[in-house]
């Protein structure tokens, strides 16, 4: 860790340094994992003291379950892939020749689908990670893909 980084970037925002072996424990609304997956286990989940998980890394939850274990401490996970997707939409203009407005008009309904989702676990009693995958499997099985 570049320890005079993160000196600069707490006292220009006004922030509370945290060693790293501590960061998981400290109470926040949102805890944004965005580098290694699996730190959301039985270990992390028992001492999170955050409302909502909502990270960029891959693979966050280090298993299926731990999406309930979340859901049982009334904590809110957004998906990593759904947290993510912003970035692969915007890639699509260079990967699938996409003009940028489609690109944007995609990233815009991001957001709606994340209430979706939401609506989803809610509604049929499950875990926000198994209605992303439900919403996924959907859209692919209309699409043909």
């Amino acid at each position: 860790m570049n320890v005079e980084s993160v000196a600069r970037v707490a006292d220009e925002f006004g922030a509370t340094r945290v060693e790293p072996n501590e960061v998981l424990r400290v109470r926040a609304d949102i805890l944004a994992p965005c580098a290694l997956g699996g730190v959301i286990n039985d270990q992390t989940i028992a001492e999170l003291k955050v409302r909502i998980v909502a990270g960029a890394a891959n693979n966050q939850l280090l298993e299926e379950r731990h999406g309930e274990m979340l859901r049982d401490r009334d904590i809110l996970y957004v998906p990593d892939y759904l947290a993510n997707v912003g970035g692969v939409l915007n890639g699509c203009t260079e990967l699938l020749g996409w003009e940028a407005a489609e690109a944007t008009k995609r990233i815009d309904e991001i957001y709606d689908t994340t209430l979706k989702i939401f609506e989803i676990a809610k509604i049929q009693g499950i875990t926000t990670n198994k209605a992303a995958d439900r919403l996924a499997e959907d859209r692919l099985s209309t699409t043909g893909c």
